[in-house]
C-alpha cells in the first residue's frame, strides 16, 4: 500500500531531543522554543511568535485575545477543519459560514461583506492547501467594519500572498506542525501576533493566565494570576523536533514542490479531456506544495475512483465535510446553501503526498488514475 502520509525525519530530531533532555529543561519555553520562534520572526517577518501544542490551541488563544463573547458573530468558511469554528464556538460565538470560491476551496472574499452584521467580530480566512486567500479584499472589508482578521494558516507555512508571507497579514495567525504538514513536530502549532497590542496578553493567556513570562524576564518580582488562560505551551521535546525540521525547510520544500509538479504534469492530459480538474493557483498566490488534490466531475465518480485506487494499493482520501451541514451545527446554520463548499467536499481526492514518495510511486498512482478512466499514460 502506498500510504497517504509518512512523517519525514530530517536527521537531527533525536539529537536535538537528547540535547534538550541533557540541558535539564524539557518543559516549555526553553532554548529550542526560542530558536524556533526566532526562526519564524527572522525568516517571515512575523512580529511575535508563540509555539503552542497545536494549531487548535493557537486558534483558541486567538479567540481569547479578541475577547469573543456570547452573541458575537464570526465569519468562517464552511469547508475547513472543525477547529477553525470550534475555537470561537467555545467562547459563545455564532458562526456565520461562508462559501468557497468557485475555482478553489478558499473563502470567496467577494461574498464576505454581505454576511456582516453589527454583531460581527472577526473574519477567519483559511489558506486551503497553502494557497493564499484574497487578503487585500479581506483586509479592506475588515478595516471598513472594524473587524479582526485571524489567518488560519495551518497548511500554509512558507507560502506567500503578493510577496507577503502568509501569517504576516492578519491581526493574528495560526500554524500547524501536525505530522501531515510540510514541517512537523508530531503535534504542535504556533500563534503569530502581528498586532502588537496583543503581545503582553498573549503571553499571559498562554501561561495559564499568569504573568510568569514577565517574571522570568525579571520584569516583576513574583508572578500572579492576572487573566484567564490555559496551558498552551509545548514541551522542549516538541520544540527540539520542530527546530530540526526548520533547519531543513528549504530542502523539504524543494522536494515537495518537485512531487507536486510531477503529479500536475502527469495528470494534466486527463484534465484536458474534461474528466478531472487540477488545483487552481491564483496569480497573487504561491504554491507551498502542501498537498496535491484532484476534483472529479461528480460524487459518484469520486467515490468510485477512491475505491479503485484502494484496490490498487493506493491510499487516497477525501477531505472536509462542510461544517454548515455537520450534525452539530446544521441546526444552528441559517439555511443558506453553500454550493461551492458542497461541491468541493463531494468531488475532492487528496493523493499520497510526503517527502519520501518515489518517482515510480507517483507514476504508478498516475497510471492507476488513467486506467480508471479507460486511458493509457
Amino acid at each position: 500500500m502506498i500510504t497517504f502520509n509518512k512523517p519525514f525525519l530530517s536527521g537531527k530530531e533525536l539529537e536535538y531531543i537528547r540535547e534538550a533532555v541533557s540541558n535539564g529543561k524539557i518543559s516549555g519555553d526553553g532554548s529550542f522554543t526560542k530558536r524556533s520562534q526566532d526562526f519564524f520572526t527572522s525568516r517571515y517577518g512575523f512580529q511575535k511568535c508563540l509555539l503552542t501544542t497545536s494549531c487548535t490551541d493557537a486558534l483558541e488563544m486567538a479567540a481569547l485575545l479578541i475577547d469573543i463573547k456570547p452573541g458575537d458573530e464570526v465569519i468562517v468558511p464552511s469547508f475547513t477543519f472543525v477547529s477553525t469554528a470550534n475555537a470561537f464556538v467555545l467562547r459563545g460565538a455564532k458562526i456565520i459560514f461562508a462559501d468557497c470560491m468557485k475555482e478553489h476551496p478558499n473563502i470567496d472574499a467577494e461574498k464576505i461583506e454581505e454576511l456582516i452584521t453589527p454583531k460581527t467580530k472577526a473574519i477567519i480566512p483559511v489558506h486551503y492547501s497553502g494557497i493564499a486567500c484574497e487578503m487585500d479584499k479581506i483586509i479592506s472589508i475588515a478595516k471598513k467594519y472594524n473587524l479582526f482578521v485571524i489567518e488560519d494558516a495551518a497548511q500554509a507555512i512558507d507560502s506567500y500572498y503578493k510577496g507577503k508571507a502568509i501569517g504576516s497579514i492578519g491581526n493574528l495567525a495560526t500554524f500547524s506542525f501536525h505530522e501531515t504538514k510540510n514541517i512537523i513536530s508530531g503535534e504542535g502549532g504556533m500563534l503569530v501576533i502581528n498586532d502588537m497590542s496583543f503581545t503582553n496578553r498573549s503571553e499571559i493567556i498562554r501561561e495559564k493566565g499568569t504573568n510568569r513570562s514577565s517574571f522570568y524576564r525579571g520584569e516583576v518580582d513574583k508572578y500572579n494570576w492576572v487573566d484567564i488562560g490555559s496551558s498552551f505551551l509545548p514541551s522542549e521535546i516538541i520544540a527540539a523536533f520542530l527546530f530540526a525540521q526548520l533547519e531543513k525547510i528549504d530542502e523539504i520544500q524543494k522536494k515537495r514542490k518537485e512531487i507536486w509538479q510531477s503529479y500536475y504534469e502527469l495528470l494534466r492530459p486527463i484534465e484536458l479531456k474534461g474528466l478531472i480538474n487540477l488545483p487552481f493557483i491564483p496569480d497573487y498566490a504561491t504554491n507551498n506544495a502542501h498537498m496535491f488534490y484532484i476534483l472529479c466531475n461528480d460524487e459518484k465518480t469520486r467515490n468510485n475512483l477512491l475505491t479503485y485506487l484502494k484496490s490498487k494499493d493506493v491510499m487516497a482520501v477525501f477531505h472536509y465535510l462542510p461544517l454548515h451541514l455537520s450534525p452539530y451545527y446544521a441546526p444552528k446554520h441559517d439555511g443558506r446553501a453553500l454550493s461551492n463548499s458542497e461541491h468541493f467536499s463531494n468531488t475532492i481526492i487528496r493523493l499520497p503526498f510526503f517527502y519520501e514518495l518515489k518517482k515510480a510511486e507517483i507514476l504508478y498512482i498516475a497510471e492507476s488514475i488513467f486506467s480508471f478512466f479507460g486511458l493509457t499514460l
